[in-house]
């Protein structure tokens, strides 16, 4: 008898493309993940198959991650970014020979990095959903999806269509782009209500992932608490979040990231280095902005100034402790638990993918090390969510209560009085879809059909719970009001457009172009009938 330790990668972000800016800040943040952490992760999870290391684990490849990825203006914009780091690594390499030993140390190792990044994205022609899907294909991992736009479903249910529609219009987009039908779904910031099971079930979805309270407040308390699936009315499966496995990584006071031997996020040379030398690989603007090289370690609690610098062997060595460590604590947690409750327990460990190598540098060589460590255990296994779920004779029929995984554990993150300004104008958009879709759902004349479609796209992209956050969190606050506001724009115009019988063509075209997210679109999703 072994405990199972299922991992949890939430890949996961906002739909973010600009085809008519040959540069836009905001879409560094694709390119940076794909740079730090979705490569990465990959060329781990395939040297664990190279050397036979059995793992398993489960991933979510959001809807708009999919579309980003599979777009081919944003990957031929990737190619310049990371060409452009190939580059300034190289200027790096000759600037630091004269410099300390450990700067020139690792500008050499970023600038191999960033030539293997390179040559990994040219080698499988820019498909990285292929590449999941390779790794997949082996059993290691269990892809899975997510609702469509990453609305945020505990505020929409006042809409129940809007709703249906984000479930199974991130069903489709992954049958779309994985070709494969998902098994499971990430609920948008872990967003669950009692009900929301229904939509999942009626989309053939087997499981879904909550946070600790929604089992800890269930309408039945859970006999194994969070240390065991449940399932509920509906049919559908429950994992809940291990509330020790997340202190152990997240905890900013205890988690492993904040070891002073790990890379400091926040000192990058496109900050330190002068205007003229960096110029070439910033904003065109001139805005600074982080290049990815960074030369300092986390040292302690000290001014980004007085940083000391960074060594990555020691850094890997670090990685390669905090991962015994953890798998340590994972098998005493299965014992613990396998002598109180009797059975395999299973502790599930969800994160947000881009902790992996964006924020935690080293992050990707932790779970690397982290299966190979387990691996080799007598107490715990790493496994994904339909191998459990295959081998459970009995569960538990359990009823999740309302929850989340933000702050404080419930909408606070997404309602309060920085962005709830926004809710009426959407729950307002909402209601004209179903209209809309209502209206005219034997629709034939084809630009009709090309505006409805339109409007469901534009209505999602308003519906991206990632706008609300940075609203809260104070981060890039205008571009995410502007994306909110322009995209309700958009929908109210094609309304309008369409309730007039005066659709504009051209203008309709500029809009698909901008924002051409789910070309297999089907606005009636958002029929009453």
């Amino acid at each position: 008898m072994k405990g199972k330790l299922l991992v949890m990668l939430h890949a996961h972000l906002p739909y973010i493309n600009h085809p008519d800016h040959p540069y836009f800040m905001e879409e560094n943040w694709l390119f940076e993940a794909i740079t730090e952490t979705y490569i990465p992760l990959l060329m781990a999870f395939n040297r664990l198959i190279k050397d036979n290391i059995p793992f398993g684990l489960s991933m979510s490849l959001t809807p708009p991650l999919l579309e980003m990825l599979s777009n081919q203006t944003l990957q031929d914009k990737y190619r310049k970014y990371i060409t452009s780091l190939v580059d300034l690594a190289k200027k790096e390499v000759e600037a630091t020979q004269k410099e300390e030993g450990l700067k020139h140390k690792c500008a050499l190792k970023y600038l191999e990095d960033f030539q293997g990044t390179l040559d990994f994205f040219e080698s499988c022609k820019g498909n990285l959903i292929t590449e999941f899907k390779k790794i997949e294909d082996t059993g290691s991992l269990e892809l899975i999806t997510c609702n469509a736009t990453h609305g945020f479903l505990p505020l929409m249910k006042v809409n129940p269509q809007a709703v249906h529609a984000q479930v199974a219009m991130g069903t489709k987009a992954f049958e779309e782009r994985v070709q494969e039908h998902p098994k499971g779904m990430w609920l948008a910031e872990c967003g669950y209500y009692p009900g929301l099971d229904k939509e999942l079930a009626d989309q053939n979805i087997d499981f879904f992932f909550v946070d600790s309270h929604a089992l800890w407040y269930a309408d039945i308390p859970p006999k194994y608490d969070v240390y065991r699936p449940v399932i509920t009315p509906n049919h559908v499966f429950v994992f809940a979040r291990d509330p020790e496995s997340s202190e152990q990584v997240w905890s900013a006071q205890f988690g492993y990231p904040g070891d002073p031997n790990y890379r400091e996020f926040y000192r990058d040379v496109g900050f330190d280095r002068p205007i003229d030398y960096i110029k070439p690989y910033i904003d065109p603007a001139g805005n600074r902005i982080n290049t990815g090289i960074k030369y300092y370690k986390v040292t302690g609690n000290v001014p980004l100034g007085t940083k000391e610098l960074y060594d990555p062997d020691k850094a890997l060595e670090t990685a390669k402790r905090h991962a015994k460590d953890f798998s340590q604590k994972k098998a005493e947690q299965s014992q613990r638990l396998m002598n109180a409750i009797e059975i395999e327990p299973v502790i599930t460990a969800p994160f947000d993918a881009e902790l992996y190598g964006h924020w935690w540098y080293e992050g990707p060589m932790f779970l690397e090390f982290l299966f190979r460590e387990v691996a080799n255990s007598n107490t715990v296994e790493s496994s994904t969510p339909h191998k459990i779920i295959s081998k459970m004779d009995s569960v538990q029929v359990v009823t999740p209560a309302m929850s989340t995984w933000g702050a404080n554990g419930y909408n606070e993150t997404w309602l309060n009085g920085a962005n709830d300004w926004i809710y009426p104008h959407i729950h307002e958009a909402e209601t004209r879809m179903v209209e809309l879709a209502t209206q005219y759902e034997d629709a034939t004349d084809p630009l009709y059909i090309r505006a409805l479609n339109m409007c469901a796209r534009e209505l999602m992209l308003a519906e991206s719970s990632d706008w609300a956050f940075i609203m809260t969190t104070g981060t890039t606050v205008e571009y995410a009001v502007n994306r909110t506001k322009t995209h309700l724009s958009r929908f109210l115009e094609l309304y309008e457009a369409i309730k007039a019988h005066n659709i504009n063509e051209r203008a309709l075209e500029l809009d698909e172009w901008i924002d051409p997210i789910f070309p297999y679109m089907n606005y009636k999703l958002y029929s009453s009938n």
